[in-house]
């Protein structure tokens, strides 16, 4: 008579699991660089700027828009982004008076931050960018009009990226007074 042999499935998966961390010891590992600053990168006018990932909810291409009478001259109009309505201004005409001319590479950043949903208008959008923390400029950025929402800026070769925060530009004063 044959002998039987008793498998016992969890004892196997043990041995398959033991084997796997002793591979997976020898395989590269992912370093995270904490002090490195992810961010979105994009240019309103002349000045490159990046804005920290978590303050733009979502990046459009330029909608249609319905004009809103007796608002600012920064105000472009009201759009509806999948039956919400979003206002959308014109960041460039908002900071330096300048208005952005639409083009193929326009974009809206989307801020959606303690009740103000706003979306901003902005020539370009660079994607992600990340910038290591000893790339850090103290100094104020070149751009006087942005002095009050850029804290510091970043060097990346030719160019100087200022640190804006959306949070503070949607939520100051003058921001929210759009009636004329």
């Amino acid at each position: 008579m044959p002998a039987v042999t008793i498998i016992d499935p969890a004892a196997i998966l043990c041995e398959i699991d033991d084997r796997c961390r002793l591979s997976a010891d020898s395989l590269p590992q992912k370093l995270e660089s904490s002090d490195a600053l992810s961010s979105v990168g994009f240019r309103v006018g002349d000045s490159r700027l990046v804005t920290e990932l978590g303050e733009v909810a979502e990046i459009l291409t330029y909608p249609e828009m319905t004009v809103v009478p007796n608002t600012r001259s920064w105000i472009c109009g009201i759009a509806n982004i999948r039956g919400k309505l979003l206002p959308v201004v014109d960041l460039g005409r908002y900071l330096s008076g300048t208005g952005t001319v639409v083009t193929y590479r326009t974009r809206v950043l989307v801020v959606d931050y303690q009740g103000i949903y706003s979306g901003l208008v902005v020539d370009e959008v660079f994607g992600l960018k990340h910038f290591p923390e000893e790339t850090r400029v103290d100094a104020a950025y070149p751009d006087e009009a942005l002095g009050e929402y850029v804290s510091h800026s970043y060097r990346s070769g030719d160019h100087q990226w200022g640190l804006i925060s959306l949070f503070t530009l949607v939520e100051a004063p003058q921001f929210l007074q759009t009636a004329v």
